[in-house]
């Protein structure tokens, strides 16, 4: 797929009405692409919209449940319908719940797998649909450090997250093999500060939080409009999520345990939680809560090692040819030492 802005690219954005993906979507916008805006608040949609225009693209609200996988097909032929072939998919959605396990019920379980999981195959099987006859095109899953090292309080949030990368490999490799000319890239995230703390179930006696330290959705979003317009495989976002993935590779019975004395804490804040809230599980929640949460004042607005990787190229051959060129010149240097012996 071109990377330049000669063309209007078409985005399907899955859970664009909050979060990351509401911040995904301003900034796909900002490089004037035609977007499909798919999540079940078609409230929040209009207002995600109303941003997108503004910031120079063009939204088309999709509201419906990804884990209803007709509606998903359903959002693909309108988007395409609206705007053209279907250059990027950027899935995202997802739904959580903290809780111990024992206190989970199995309907929460099938409904977080349907959403969190289902939903990112569902949104992948329609994209492939259109993407296979073209030879061409983008599909971006949005996965998590926890993709790799599962947390307390987490179970089924964690193990969709799982499934995620196991999905995404498995296709990538079938991709290789019918030698399409498609791109699948896993964009893994750090703690967000979105929305989801306001309104994700919770049987925490406080306030859900993200594990510290916390980027903002913009940060996030930046990766994944990069992931989308280069050939990469994976993207880490964050030291946080480089520490969790190589860290549960290293010392994984340490983690166990520092995680299992420290993670209950460190996911609340020290605000107590109303039991009785309105959560996000089944029904959207009234209202629109924008992309930011309520972590403003302790998110990261850059991530360092997100803009490392970035340069990596450039990074790589600012180090690697003043170093061939010192190599080259103390290889002259001794020549013309055992030239005079």
């Amino acid at each position: 797929m071109s990377t330049n802005n000669h063309f209007a690219e078409v985005v399907m954005i899955t859970g664009a009405s909050a979060g990351i993906g509401r911040a995904t979507a301003r900034a796909f916008a900002k490089r004037g692409a035609k977007i499909g805006l798919f999540a079940r608040s078609g409230e929040r949609l209009e207002a995600a919209r109303a941003e997108v225009e503004e910031a120079g693209g063009q939204g088309l609200v999709l509201a419906a449940d990804v884990s209803d996988d007709q509606a998903v097909e359903n959002a693909a032929q309108q988007l395409e319908k609206e705007f053209g072939p279907i250059d990027i998919w950027v899935n995202n959605a997802m739904v959580s719940v903290f809780s111990p396990i024992a206190e989970m019920t199995p309907e929460e379980f099938r409904r977080v797998t349907e959403v969190t999981y289902l939903g990112y195959v569902w949104g992948t099987l329609a994209a492939l649909r259109r993407m296979r006859p073209r030879n061409r095109g983008t599909i971006i899953n949005v996965g998590s450090a926890l993709a790799y090292r599962g947390i307390p309080l987490q179970s089924a949030y964690c193990a969709a997250k799982h499934a995620i990368h196991g999905f995404t490999e498995a296709l990538r490799a079938e991709l290789i093999h019918d030698k399409m000319d498609i791109q699948i890239c896993e964009v893994e995230m750090p703690a967000v500060n979105t929305t989801q703390f306001d309104w994700v179930k919770s049987r925490l006696p406080n306030k859900p939080q993200p594990v510290p330290p916390i980027y903002q959705p913009e940060v996030a979003a930046d990766a994944i409009v990069y992931a989308a317009t280069h050939k990469r495989r994976e993207i880490y976002v964050g030291f946080p999520t480089v520490e969790s993935v190589v860290g549960n590779k290293v010392a994984p019975r340490l983690l166990d345990y520092y995680l299992g004395r420290n993670c209950y804490q460190s996911q609340q804040t020290d605000e107590p939680d109303d039991p009785n809230r309105p959560n996000n599980l089944f029904d959207p929640v009234p209202g629109d809560f924008g992309a930011h949460g309520a972590f403003d004042n302790r998110a990261r607005k850059f991530s360092l090692q997100l803009w490392l990787n970035k340069h990596r190229d450039f990074l790589a051959g600012a180090i690697l040819i003043p170093a061939a060129a010192i190599a080259g010149l103390l290889l002259l240097s001794r020549s013309k030492k055992r030239a005079h012996l």
